[in-house]
């Protein structure tokens, strides 16, 4: 027997998080006080299950789900982003937790007025977990809000080793920054995220993307710095920032969650060695994986040249990352589950856009 609790302690939660095999920063407490920054309603539910003994009823906290209301002039939906964790053994445990917080879920669109539910699942790409999903009424959603393919880099070997593992170019231009006398920068300044933000901007001008407000920029980044975890990291060459980076730390994991830069000086390599600088930090503080984030879902290896590959918008973004080593991690696509006709205008409106983009 489950019980859906809403969980009010943050050690409780993040506890829970961190213990599962894998997990991303979207469903740490601290992306939930984010959202709130920014105006937005959100649940954390705890998902305990009720095990009688002889004695006294035990609660055992077998599942989470942080949801987030979004609203939107094309439909108002809850969302769950890289969630829900569930620790369950086999197919039917985990889809009997799933089902419970679903239908937890469900009561709260009721309450809100929604028109559909949308879930980022962190769960491995297998036909079992999609087959979970497609019982339940879910459909693959016409565009993502969060990574559903990531690259992910192994910490434990040494530096010598990972240095070993990297694409020969890769390791070739870490070490021609270097010798061209280019400084990296670890900031835990706020006045810092001005600096980040002016490379951004240009970066979304010349990617043709729509960049997050220089608003919403500061409060992740508070949201994270109270705990320590997240840092700025900044490419200087010239006494000039010409390239900058977000990294969120949050347990064993590292996640390189915003990146910008300058094509101002296009032969020297400052964004490789800032990686470079970011993996090392991660070692220092003990993580376990180094998470590159977004990578072109099905992408072939760099030296292939597929039309789809080169067509997409994270083409080159993808090569950059994949050149560091480590290897790919794919989720079950995002699902959408429909309350209500008005789904399918946000349907084709999202459709319109991802096709645009090339995504």
């Amino acid at each position: 027997m489950y019980q859906i609790i809403e969980v009010k302690d943050k050690n409780i939660w993040d506890d829970f998080v961190i213990s599962q095999p894998y997990y991303t920063f979207l469903h740490s407490w601290n992306w939930g006080e984010f959202q709130e920054s920014m105006g937005e309603k959100i649940w954390r539910l705890g998902i305990y299950e009720i095990i009688t003994n002889y004695q006294l009823p035990i609660t055992n906290l077998v599942g989470a789900a942080l949801i987030i209301k979004i609203k939107a002039k094309r439909g108002n939906f809850l969302f769950c982003p890289h969630g829900p964790l569930v620790k369950a053994k086999g197919k039917r445990q985990k889809a009997k937790v799933f089902n419970s917080i679903l239908e937890e879920i469900k009561k709260i669109t009721k309450e809100e007025k929604v028109d559909f539910i949308r879930i980022a699942p962190i769960w491995q790409r297998t036909e079992e977990n999609i087959e979970i999903f497609r019982n339940l009424g879910f459909q693959e959603a016409p565009i993502f809000i969060h990574s559903e393919v990531t690259w992910e880099l192994n910490l434990l070997p040494k530096e010598e080793e990972l240095l070993k593992n990297m694409r020969k170019t890769t390791r070739y231009l870490i070490k021609k920054a270097q010798k061209d006398g280019v400084e990296i920068i670890k900031s835990k300044k706020l006045g810092d995220i001005e600096i980040f933000n002016q490379l951004y901007s240009q970066t979304a001008l010349r990617h043709k993307f729509v960049p997050f407000s220089l608003e919403y920029l500061k409060k992740e980044f508070l949201a994270f710095e109270k705990d320590n975890g997240v840092l700025i990291f900044l490419g200087k060459y010239k006494n000039e920032i010409i390239a900058s980076a977000i990294i969120i730390f949050c347990g064993k994991f590292a996640f390189y969650h915003q990146g910008a830069s300058l094509l101002k000086y296009p032969k020297i390599p400052v964004s490789y060695l800032l990686q470079w600088e970011a993996i090392r930090e991660a070692k220092k503080r003990g993580c376990s994986v180094y998470n590159f984030w977004g990578i072109v879902d099905k992408s072939p290896k760099p030296k292939a040249q597929s039309p789809n590959l080169r067509k997409h918008a994270w083409r080159g973004l993808t090569l950059f990352k994949m050149g560091f080593g480590g290897q790919r991690r794919e989720f079950v696509k995002t699902q959408d589950l429909m309350l209500s006709w008005k789904y399918w205008f946000n349907y084709i409106v999202e459709t319109i856009r991802r096709r645009r983009r090339h995504l």
